[in-house]
């Protein structure tokens, strides 16, 4: 494993600083207090090649390896949270599942046009009452001649009042359903337009108030059974499929996070005065600080050790799982710390670090809760937990025709 980066890396990471710098730092203290999400971000980060960043250049995308992926989900988070959400839903838990399930027509249906941002994508599976127990949804699908009928809500869906087609999951046997038998759930790809489908956002949210967060209801949607991904019955392989990539995402994303509280601290308390010295010089606010630094260090090598491997074209469940837990984790702690540092101040959007608070805790949720990754790592120490192999293998880099 090669820890340096390489020139295509290096341009990767100074196109999205430079674009996070020039299109989302100028204006997020005020969307963020307005709850304001900025749609040009869209168009712009379509326009950089941003969308289809890690996509094969046969579907209109960038080209660029999954380190790359990583290094543009820190530079986006260290931003803002917000930005770097886009990445994970439109690129992570959609794109790369449809490249990896989806049939040579549905890619060149929807993956071309969403590598260039053409249409933006996302992700169903959470809904009211099924988060980390997946098998407890109930959105059915019913099939009825060439179309399946789809029912139910789909909840805390990031641009769900935004994206323009959804990766949606229910159950087609509603007899496995009953047995709680997981065979039984089938993946689709549901336009915004299709008849029956609308979609709201939810207000009042903790962290992450420029991001697009919402609901999906579907009442007695159409969906063309062309529309199918994967075959009947792979909808929850699939979806675990989607969550690993999903998971490396915010794993890298926290990373940049990390790295933000430490900067903001590193500047802040070479100014800040107490007791005729900058705080800096206090060995408290150096613990804190190294403690950043130590967390930024290690969370990024796990990261990039599952990045490695999907370059490899391995299988990375694990180390995605274990990037993901660290990361949020650290970045929770990096982010708390950063405001005792700024002390006051810390208190108040004056400074960033406040944002930073607020939007690390809900990484620590989403993409599987720290309980969940927590589980996961001691099944696999124990035995308990063995990976199965696939049926496709995630592409490799370069891309496997």
């Amino acid at each position: 494993m090669d820890f340096a980066l390489n020139e295509d890396h290096k341009s990767v990471q100074k196109l999205c600083r430079d674009f996070a710098a020039k299109y989302i730092t100028p204006t997020i203290k005020e969307n963020d207090r307005t709850e304001h999400f900025d749609r040009s971000l869209l168009i712009r980060m379509a326009d950089a090649d941003i969308l289809g960043l890690c996509l094969p250049e046969k579907y209109g995308g960038a080209g660029m390896d999954y380190i790359s992926l990583g290094l543009a989900c820190e530079e986006l988070e260290y931003a803002d949270t917000s930005a770097r959400v886009i990445l994970s839903v439109h690129i992570g838990l959609n794109s790369l599942t449809l490249l990896s399930w989806g049939t040579e027509e549905q890619k060149e249906k929807y993956l071309t046009r969403q590598a260039k941002g053409q249409l933006i994508a996302t992700y169903g599976l959470t809904e009211p009452n099924a988060g980390s127990d997946a098998v407890g949804l109930q959105t059915t699908a019913v099939k009825k001649g060439d179309t399946y009928i789809l029912n139910g809500e789909k909840m805390w869906i990031s641009l769900a009042d935004v994206a323009d087609t959804f990766l949606i999951f229910a159950w087609t046997d509603l007899e496995k359903k009953q047995k709680r038998d997981h065979s039984g759930i089938t993946g689709f790809i549901v336009e915004r337009n299709f008849p029956g489908i609308t979609t709201g956002t939810i207000h009042g949210k903790l962290g992450v108030r420029a991001g697009n967060t919402g609901w999906i209801a579907m009442q007695d949607a159409e969906v063309p059974a062309s529309n199918l991904l994967g075959n009947v019955g792979e909808g929850f392989g699939i979806a675990m499929f989607c969550l690993e990539q999903g998971r490396y995402t915010v794993a890298a994303g926290s990373t940049g996070l990390i790295k933000a509280s430490l900067d903001a601290c590193l500047e802040y308390s070479q100014t800040r005065k107490t007791f005729a010295v900058p705080i800096a010089q206090h060995q408290l606010v150096k613990e804190m600080i190294a403690n950043m630094y130590a967390g930024y260090e290690y969370a990024r090598l796990l990261w990039m050790k599952a990045g490695w491997l999907r370059n490899e074209g391995l299988r990375a469940t694990r180390e995605t799982s274990l990037a993901k837990w660290i990361a949020c984790q650290e970045a929770e702690k990096a982010a708390a710390d950063a405001v005792q540092v700024h002390g006051a101040y810390g208190f108040s959007d004056e400074y960033p670090v406040e944002r930073f608070y607020r939007n690390c805790k809900g990484a620590s949720i989403y993409e599987g809760t720290r309980e969940i990754h927590k589980l996961m790592q001691a099944d696999y120490a124990l035995g308990y937990r063995v990976d199965k192999p696939r049926r496709k293998n995630l592409p490799g880099w370069p891309y496997q025709e």
